[in-house]
C-alpha cells in the first residue's frame, strides 16, 4: 500500500523552491565573508589611505550581496538579467576595465553558490534534464571546436566573442532549475520590465537634454558616424548602441503588450501597459529601421497562436495597414524617426544594397570555408585583434551573417536548427498542451517576442548581444519547461490521482 501510494502521489516538494541553505553551514560562510571584508579594508586603507576607506561601504555591500546569493542562488539569475542591461553601457564610464567579465563572474558565482547551498545534500539536476540543455551544450561544444578552426588566428578574438554560446550554455540550466513556478516567472518579467522602463527614460533624456560627457566621448571615438545622422541623434540609452536599444525595446514592447492584455490585476495591467508604451517609444527614437519588423512578425505569430480565424483576420488586416502606412504613404514624413523607419520598407535603399553586396563578397570567400573564419574574427569589431584580415574589413550587420562568417555554413545551420526547434515546439505546446490560460498568454508573449527577434536578426545583430540575447536564452528555457509551470494541468493530474487513490482504498 505505502509503496503504491509513493508512486501515485505526486512529489510537490521542490528542493529549489526555497534555496536558503542550512543555518549550520551558513554561519561559516558568513564568518569567511566578514573576514574577507576586514582583510580587504585593511589592505585598501594601507595602500590607498582615505580612498581605500571610502571603498569600504562598497565592500560591505558586496559581502552582504554574496551572503544573500549563497543563501538564495536564484538571486544570481535575476542579477544577470539586470546586468545584461547595464554592463556594456558601463564601459563608457569605467575605462580600462573589462566590464563584460561581470556577467561571467555573476554566473560562475551563482553556480558556486548553488553547489555550496546544497553542500549537505545532492543537487537535483533533473529539472535541467531537457532537450534545450542538450542543444545548448552541443552549441557550446561547436564553439569550443572553433578554437582549433584552421582559419582562426586569435584566441583573444574567440574570448571576446564567447557570448555567442557561453551565456546560453550557462543560463539555460539555471533557468530550468530556478524558474520552476509562475511566481518566479513573474519576477523575471517584472525585472525585465523595470529595466526596460529605465532604458526608455534614459533614452528620452538623451533625446530631450542631450548626451552626458562620457557618452559624448564615446561618440567622438567614431561612433558618431552611425549615431548622428543628418544632425539627429539615434538614441542608444545605456545599452551598447542604438541598434540594440531599438531592437530590445521593440522585443519588450511585444512581450509587454501581449501580457497586459490578459492580466486582470489593475496594478499589473498598468505596469505592463506602461512598459509597452515606453518601449514602443524607445524603439521609435532609436532610429533603428529593422526594429519595426519585431512587432510586425511578433504580433503575427501571436495571432496564429490564438487559433481564432476572426482574431487572425483582424491581426493580418491591422499589420497590412501598418505596412501600407510605411510603404505607400508619406504621412508623418516630417518626423525624423518615422522618415528613417520608412526606409526599411524600400527595396532600393542604398544601405540595403551595400549589405547585399557585402553578403555576395562573403559568399565567395566562405565557399571553401565550411567552419567559417573563427569566432570573434568577423566584422569591423575584429579589427581590434586582426586589423589586416579580410573578414574584419567587411561589415556583417546581420546576426545570421555574423554567425555564418565566424562559424561557417555548418555553424549557421546548427544555430538556426536550435532556434526553430524551440520556436516550433513551444508553439505546439501553447496551442495544444498548456491548459492554464494566463500561463498560455505569458508563453505566447515570449514566443511572439522571440519570433520577432529572429526575423529582425536578419537585418541587425540583435539576437546575440546584451540584453536581448540573455532574455532570449532565458525565454527559450522557460518555453521548453512550460508544462512544469502549468498549474491547471497539475490540478487535473492531482485530481485524477486522488480519484484513483479513493477507488483503490475502497
Amino acid at each position: 500500500m505505502n509503496g503504491l501510494r509513493n508512486h501515485m502521489i505526486p512529489q510537490t516538494a521542490n528542493p529549489f523552491e526555497s534555496l536558503s541553505g542550512s543555518d549550520r553551514l551558513a554561519k561559516p560562510y558568513l564568518f569567511i565573508l566578514y573576514l574577507g571584508v576586514i582583510s580587504a579594508f585593511a589592505l585598501l586603507s594601507a595602500k590607498m589611505g582615505f580612498i581605500g576607506i571610502g571603498a569600504f561601504p562598497g565592500l560591505f555591500i558586496g559581502a552582504a550581496y554574496l551572503y544573500v546569493l549563497f543563501r538564495k542562488p536564484v538571486i544570481g539569475l535575476y542579477t544577470a538579467v539586470a546586468l545584461s542591461f547595464l554592463l556594456i553601457g558601463m564601459g563608457r564610464y569605467v575605462k580600462d576595465v573589462q566590464v563584460g567579465l561581470g556577467m561571467d563572474a555573476i554566473l560562475i558565482l551563482t553556480y558556486i553558490a548553488l553547489f555550496f547551498n546544497r553542500f549537505n545534500t545532492r543537487i537535483d539536476w533533473s529539472p535541467a534534464n531537457k532537450d534545450i540543455t542538450i542543444l545548448a551544450t552541443i552549441w557550446f561544444a561547436y564553439s569550443l571546436f572553433e578554437l582549433v578552426n584552421p582559419e582562426a588566428r586569435s584566441t583573444a578574438a574567440w574570448f571576446s566573442g564567447r557570448g555567442v554560446s557561453l551565456y546560453m550554455f550557462l543560463m539555460v540550466p539555471l533557468t530550468l532549475l530556478f524558474i520552476n513556478n509562475n511566481r518566479k516567472l513573474d519576477y523575471f518579467l517584472y525585472i525585465w520590465g523595470v529595466f526596460s522602463i529605465l532604458a526608455s527614460l534614459k533614452g528620452i533624456m538623451q533625446l530631450k537634454m542631450g548626451v552626458d560627457p562620457f557618452e559624448q566621448a564615446w561618440l567622438n571615438e567614431g561612433n558618431y558616424k552611425t549615431h548622428i545622422l543628418f544632425g539627429k541623434l539615434r538614441v542608444f540609452s545605456f545599452l551598447s548602441d542604438a541598434g540594440q536599444f531599438g531592437g530590445n525595446q521593440a522585443y519588450t514592447a511585444v512581450v509587454a503588450t501581449i501580457y497586459s492584455m490578459g492580466v486582470k490585476a489593475r496594478k499589473q495591467k498598468i505596469f505592463f501597459t506602461t512598459v509597452a508604451l515606453l518601449a514602443f517609444y524607445g524603439m521609435i527614437i532609436s532610429g533603428t529601421r529593422g526594429a519595426i519588423s519585431i512587432p510586425l512578425a511578433g504580433f503575427m505569430a501571436f495571432f496564429v497562436l490564438r487559433k481564432n480565424i476572426r482574431v487572425l483576420s483582424f491581426g493580418v488586416a491591422l499589420l497590412a495597414l501598418v505596412f501600407i502606412f510605411f510603404r505607400f504613404t508619406n504621412i508623418g514624413q516630417g518626423n525624423d524617426q518615422i522618415r528613417r523607419m520608412r526606409t526599411a520598407f524600400d527595396p532600393n535603399d542604398a544601405s540595403l544594397q551595400v549589405r547585399l553586396d557585402n553578403q555576395r563578397l562573403l559568399k565567395r570567400y566562405l565557399a571553401s570555408r565550411p567552419f567559417g573564419g573563427g569566432i570573434g574574427h568577423g566584422g569591423v569589431k575584429a579589427q581590434r585583434y586582426l586589423p589586416n584580415a579580410f573578414l574584419s574589413q567587411v561589415a556583417t550587420d546581420s546576426w545570421y551573417v555574423l554567425v555564418w562568417v565566424e562559424q561557417g555554413i555548418i555553424g549557421l545551420m546548427l544555430h538556426l536548427f536550435i532556434l526553430f526547434y524551440v520556436l516550433v515546439k513551444a508553439c505546439y505546446k501553447v496551442m495544444f498542451r498548456i491548459r492554464d490560460p494566463l500561463l498560455k498568454l505569458k508563453l505566447s508573449a515570449l514566443i511572439a517576442g522571440m519570433a520577432g527577434v529572429m526575423v529582425a536578426s536578419y537585418g541587425n545583430a540583435v539576437l546575440g548581444a546584451m540584453p536581448t540575447g540573455m532574455l532570449i536564452y532565458i525565454s527559450m528555457a522557460i518555453l521548453m519547461n512550460s508544462e512544469a509551470l502549468d498549474t491547471k494541468k497539475t490540478e487535473i493530474i492531482t485530481e485524477t490521482i486522488s480519484d484513483k487513490k479513493q477507488v483503490y482504498e475502497r
